[in-house]
């Protein structure tokens, strides 16, 4: 880490989540060393203009923190495949954003002296820069080993997220809750949207925004537990 506190930080994964990831971490200050190459580089160039393609190797070689965003079955063999050819540093921090991964994902990384964190922002990341708006309204569920617990805390706060403690033991669950909101809002949805158009209705999706939103706003309401606002400090298991 440098004197300031800013790192050189490397993007493992260019889909929806890495670019804005590290978007997010250029506007805290820190610097965007590079990306690996994604499906749609012209997007990933849009986000992070200026932000040289790197392979994985070389990402994590000059890299002090490593940001990792790939899919969840993805996430195991790049890490020990990294760690084989060592290139993971003591003292390096490694951050992955799968949901329902804990520190275990991480593991290979922090036998060769590593620093393992785990934060998954809580939102449905669309790959553009319209994210970091939400960002600043969501929480991110933060793992960490314990004495560096406030690094991974100060890491979300820097995405714009209030940090909420899952422990290691919980990140399954946790996964779950998370997949479980998303795919059921998604299937529903469209189902609604293929019934509505199937009756004549024209532009469906618009038909059901204001009721959808509503819905979850007083689902939410009615599912909140007694306090009700957004606590400073919240740990989950």
């Amino acid at each position: 880490m440098s004197r300031d506190g800013r790192l050189g930080v490397g993007i493992i994964g260019a889909g929806r989540v890495g670019p804005v990831i590290g978007a997010a971490l250029a506007g805290a200050g820190h610097a965007i060393i590079g990306i690996t190459h994604g499906s749609d580089d012209d997007r990933v160039e849009s986000v992070l203009p200026d932000v040289p393609f790197l392979d994985a190797l070389e990402v994590v070689r000059r890299s002090e923190l490593v940001v990792i965003a790939v899919p969840h079955d993805q996430l195991g063999p790049l890490v020990g495949g990294l760690a084989d050819v060592g290139a993971w540093q003591v003292g390096q921090l490694v951050v992955h954003t799968d949901p329902s991964s804990g520190l275990g994902a991480l593991a290979p990384a922090a036998a060769r002296g590593a620093i393992p964190l785990a934060i998954h922002p809580a939102i449905a990341f669309t790959g553009t820069s319209m994210d970091l708006r939400q960002l600043a309204d969501a929480y991110a569920a933060v793992t960490a080993p314990a004495a560096v617990l406030p690094i991974a805390q100060a890491l979300a706060v820097e995405l714009g997220c209030e940090p909420v403690v899952v422990a290691d033991a919980d990140r399954a669950a946790y996964g779950e809750a998370i997949a479980t909101a998303t795919e059921f809002s998604r299937s529903i949805v469209r189902q609604s949207t293929s019934l509505l158009a199937g009756i004549g209705v024209d532009n469906p999706r618009a038909f059901l925004s204001t009721l959808i939103h509503s819905t979850v706003d007083q689902a939410l309401a009615d599912g909140a537990s007694p306090g009700g606002d957004r606590p400073d400090a919240t740990i989950v298991g």
